[in-house]
């Protein structure tokens, strides 16, 4: 018997959750989106379980190096990759869409599981769904 799926949020904004694309895959994950640019060291693309990878929703090679180099400047990051995710209105409608329909989980390599790209995705996400909730339907 398969497990069973634990209930979905009613309100889709707290659909969105992120993940460490290392972490084991699990049936309450739902839908599982790799949101890097890079394909994840050491991952095969079996143990994914990938629903899709969008890494045209990453932030851009210039913004992720320098997050690399200068990590202490999460403010700014997330200041900059949001201004890149405003670029992105289709990317974001898809995800928007997928969290309606259910459980979305953005999946990330970063060893710093409070300071990466997804978790910036996850709330500029969760803010678009809270304001709007039928335009990207």
């Amino acid at each position: 018997m398969p497990p069973s799926r634990p209930p979905i949020p009613d309100d889709p904004a707290h659909r969105v959750r992120v993940k460490r694309v290392y972490r084991a895959a699990r049936v309450s994950d739902g839908m599982r989106v790799l949101v890097d640019r890079l394909w994840p060291r050491g991952v095969a693309k079996e143990r994914a379980r990938l629903s899709c990878w969008m890494k045209d929703i990453a932030p851009s090679d210039d913004l992720r190096r320098w997050f690399h180099d200068n990590p202490d400047q999460w403010a700014e990051f997330r200041a900059r990759y949001g201004t890149e995710l405003a670029e992105k209105d289709d990317l974001l409608r898809e995800l928007a869409g997928y969290a309606r329909q259910g459980v979305v989980t953005l999946l990330y390599a970063s060893k710093d599981e409070a300071h990466n790209n997804a978790v910036v995705l996850r709330d500029h996400l969760r803010e678009r769904l809270k304001r709007n909730r039928a335009d990207d339907g």
